[in-house]
């Protein structure tokens, strides 16, 4: 997942015309860490940087940062993420689990929907 968002990182950064090493210092930390960041190639990222990078570059959606969302909520925006991801990847593997389960909620609303 940190993949994902360290491109959408550098993508908005580069956007809005900011180098590597400005942004760095904007959010203080180092240009190898944020580099790192961008790349994929760290596993972590502290809450306040996310916030910062939140203000910086309105980097997730505002209706994923809500509080309110419930745990259900949650975990359907992990999973639709987790797919994304996937798709780019094995876009074949990505789709057998969507019709999967495209299917399966089919199958149950229409047996429902009959009692």
């Amino acid at each position: 997942m940190l993949e994902h968002i360290g491109q959408r990182i550098r993508t908005l950064r580069k956007q809005k015309g900011i180098s590597l090493n400005a942004f760095a210092e904007r959010l203080n930390v180092s240009p190898a860490y944020l580099s790192n960041l961008e790349t994929g190639k760290t596993d972590t990222i502290q809450l306040s940087l996310l916030e910062k990078l939140q203000e910086e570059l309105s980097l997730l959606p505002v209706e994923t940062t809500h509080s309110s969302d419930s745990e259900f909520d949650i975990r359907i925006q992990h999973v639709m993420q987790q797919l994304k991801e996937l798709e780019q990847k094995h876009p074949e593997v990505a789709d057998y689990l969507l019709s999967t389960l495209e299917r399966g909620v089919h199958l149950f609303l229409n047996e429902n929907s009959t009692r």
